[in-house]
């Protein structure tokens, strides 16, 4: 069989790896069809999901106005062809708003879970790897900030320091949403600890950090990520409620859940100020639990393997 270097030095494919990257792909692709079979509506998922990544990354081509900009004649007109979703008591349009809205919303949603997953997994790993006392320590502090509801924590921390969009995003990573990830990892480090490749690898001389990282970690990454997507679409909501009553995001920002409270005194005269913004909230949020629901199925480890003689 050639190896990978020999084919490399001889300019020719190397058969071994490119075997095995054909096998990876194919046990992929068909683990994919299953898992579209399973959970059709996880394309219903990627489409908005996708949809709503589209809408933020070209915000600047599919807005009609510019997110801030007045027009204070133009005020409270209802949805028409100048202004797609109408205006607000300033004049600004709401469609523009929106589109400029989707990319706060998944930058918070990125911004948390990055603070929060390293944070817990970092806890996890500790308690996991370690045991005895460092675990029970650990998980200790974990429950007391699982005994209390998320949202409530949020609003705690986030008055504790202050309106803001980063206040807000501080106060979702740390308020609550890294002991979950805590709990998860752990026990995917007791389980993978005792394993025998990771025997194998402590007889040889290997580190501690090189098997947390090299043998047990990549085990961790299948139900982290599907965690992550189900919880983007709770960080999502808990920043629109947290701006909804005033500690999120301050004027003038494009944020949805401000734009919802925003119009919420005049909902039944200018119903489009408030429901456009709570349907890109809806839209996101469901978008991103079907994507989850469908990321569990495909990393189902009950379909490896399935299949890969078709």
């Amino acid at each position: 069989m050639t190896t990978y270097e020999e084919a490399a030095r001889d300019g020719r494919p190397p058969t071994a790896f490119m075997a095995g990257m054909r096998g990876w792909g194919r046990e992929l692709a068909n683990r994919g069809r299953i898992a579209f079979r399973r959970n059709p509506v996880g394309a219903l998922g990627l489409l908005l999901v996708g949809g709503m990544l589209l809408v933020a990354v070209f915000a600047p081509q599919i807005a009609t106005h510019a997110p801030n900009q007045l027009d204070p004649p133009s005020r409270l007109q209802p949805p028409s062809a100048e202004h797609l979703f109408g205006t607000d008591t300033l004049g600004r349009d709401i469609f523009s708003r929106v589109v400029y809205g989707s990319r706060i919303s998944l930058g918070i949603a990125v911004a948390a879970l990055a603070i929060a997953v390293p944070l817990g997994g970092a806890f996890g790993i500790m308690a996991g790897y370690s045991g005895g006392t460092v675990d029970l320590i650990v998980m200790r502090i974990t429950d007391i900030f699982l005994a209390f509801p998320v949202l409530i924590l949020a609003l705690a921390v986030n008055a504790a320091l202050g309106p803001g969009l980063k206040s807000a995003v501080i106060a979702v990573s740390f308020g609550g949403m890294w002991p979950p990830y805590s709990r998860v990892i752990r026990g995917q480090v007791m389980a993978a600890k005792n394993e025998l490749y990771v025997e194998a690898a402590r007889s040889i001389g290997a580190s501690n950090w090189r098997i947390i990282l090299l043998h047990i970690l990549p085990n961790c990454i299948g139900p982290i990520i599907i965690k992550m997507t189900l919880d983007a679409g709770f960080v999502v909501l808990t920043t629109a409620g947290l701006s909804f009553v005033g500690l999120g995001a301050q004027p003038p920002l494009a944020e949805w859940g401000y734009m919802v409270n925003e119009g919420r005194q005049n909902i039944l005269t200018q119903w489009w100020w408030s429901v456009f913004p709570g349907l890109a909230i809806a839209w996101l949020v469901v978008g991103l639990n079907l994507v989850g629901d469908f990321l569990r199925d495909l990393l189902d480890p009950r379909l490896r393997g399935v299949g890969l003689g078709a």
